[in-house]
């Protein structure tokens, strides 16, 4: 299980990273943007979930804010899937629920390095 566990880390921390540093560094793809818009996310919310995201890159490694980083990762989708809905846009919310389990899995698995 802790192979498991170490590999759906590494899932999470590229996926983070994927999707936390463009919105910081303002080097969003077209459909990236489109797909902001669509949901109604503005600029400083978009920094906002993107600074999130890069935290949970780091607060993911350590045994002691795993917890805390994987309920803000998911409470970050689930707020992109609840702007989803509200939008009307249900294409964007079940794409999103895969990766709403991600997270959910890994506080059940637990950190690999936890004694």
């Amino acid at each position: 299980m802790k192979f498991v566990s170490g590999a759906l880390i590494l899932v999470t921390l590229f996926f983070c990273f994927k999707h936390g540093w463009p919105g910081v560094s303002g080097n969003l793809k077209p459909e990236e943007a489109k797909m902001m818009t669509d949901l109604g996310i503005g600029r400083s919310l978009m920094v906002v979930i993107s600074l999130i995201n890069l935290a949970v890159c780091v607060l993911i490694l350590f045994p002691q804010t795993f917890f805390i980083a994987n309920l803000s990762n998911a409470a970050v989708i689930l707020l992109i899937m609840a702007l989803g809905l509200k939008t009307g846009n249900v294409k964007i919310t079940l794409i999103e629920i895969p990766f709403l389990l991600l997270p959910l899995i890994l506080i059940y698995l637990g950190h690999p390095l936890k004694k």
